[in-house]
This record gives C-alpha cells, structure tokens and sequence, in this order.
C-alpha cells in the first residue's frame, strides 16, 4: 500500500521523503505548491488542519485502516512506530531521540526558517535587524549540535528519526549563511548521512 506524501521541497518535506526512503515504504507524492497558497486548500485542511506541509495519507495505519498524519516530527514518530526502524524500543533508547526531534521542532527549524523570511526582505532595514538576530541564534544551534555530535555518529545514539529531522534542515546550511567546516562534527555528520543511498533518494526525490 502506497503512502501518500504531501509536501514541497523544502527541509520539513525532506524529513519525510528521507525516513520513507530509509524505512523502504513505497509512496507517492502529492504537490502542495505553497508558493500558491495550494497549503490553504479546503482538501488540504482535512489533511493538515494548522493549513502546513507536509502530511501524510497512509491508506494501511492502525487497524489496516486508513490515517493521514500532520506535523513532521508527528509523521517520523508514527513511521518509526509503523516500521519500527530508527526508533529504539527501550524507553531508555528513546529519550535521546524525542530529546534531539523535539530539539529540531522547536529550535533548529524556527530559527533558520526566520533566516529564510529576512534574507528574502527587499528593505535592507529590516533585513538587517532580523538577519543579525535570527542567524546568531542559528549558529548558536549549530554549535549545540556540534557539540552534541563529539564523539557521536548520530544525535542519539544509533541512526534515528532525529537524524533525519536535523537533516531537514541542516541540508539549507547553504542558505543560513553556515559554512560546515566551523562545525566540523556536522559537517562529519553531515556528509556521512548524505552519502548513504537511501537518504540521496530522498534528497532527489521531486517534491514539487
């Protein structure tokens, strides 16, 4: 049964195109064009009340019935659970991983996203302000992660949904203006995690 994945190319569309590669679950994707507004949809309401990509349709979920699933740390949780892959099942095992997602769903996606609102200001007032505040907090994130990979392979402890979720984003580095060779763990991490497969699939996959 083919999961349907509807998204945009961007880092929170990515999480999933690359857990789904991982985890060998057939989809398909389903175009949101946010730069239309196809987000605010009626149909799409249904899927994804808070009117935000990405949200999946799983026609096999609980039960074997059909559910569609909003958020994406919501969607990585329920595909680990679904799968049972890249989610540890000792509680003990888990704590690091919902630890490092909601690390990512709070911090190291809002704080870059600004980064992407106010480079894209024509007033250069604006601009400046808010760049300086959102992309010192941003490198501030990425030396937290940094230091949380010393030593690490992956965020908490063996591969993991929280992987892909900081993968969402840390593949915009480009754009928040970080170079990865000052966070030189990452950029280990980084490189290690996009020179597998299964994540080169999801990074390719055509979202849009």
């Amino acid at each position: 049964m083919t999961i349907e994945l509807h998204t945009w190319n961007t880092p929170n569309g990515r999480k999933i195109s690359v857990a789904l590669e991982e985890m060998g679950l057939p989809y398909k994707v389903v175009p949101v064009n946010i730069t239309k507004g196809e987000q605010m949809a009626a149909e799409f309401l249904k899927l994804s009340p808070n009117n935000k990509i990405p949200a999946i349709v799983d026609p096999e979920g609980p039960d074997g019935k059909p559910v569609s699933i909003f958020e994406s740390g919501a969607i990585l949780l329920y595909l680990g659970e679904k799968t049972g892959k890249f989610l540890p099942k000792p509680l003990s095992g888990r704590i690091p991983v919902y630890e490092w997602l909601m690390w990512q769903m709070g911090g190291f996606g809002p704080m870059p996203g600004q980064v992407h609102h106010f480079i894209a200001l024509e007033n250069e007032q604006d601009r400046a302000y808010g760049l300086k505040r959102y992309m010192a907090e941003t490198r501030r994130l990425y030396g937290v992660l940094d230091r949380r990979l010393d030593g690490r392979d992956f965020v908490a402890g063996d591969l993991s949904v929280a992987d892909f979720a900081i993968l969402g984003w840390a593949w915009r580095h480009p754009r928040h203006k970080v170079d990865l060779a000052d966070f030189p763990n990452v950029k280990r991490w980084y490189e290690a995690l996009m020179a597998r497969p299964a994540v080169k699939r999801g990074m390719e996959a055509k979202l849009d």
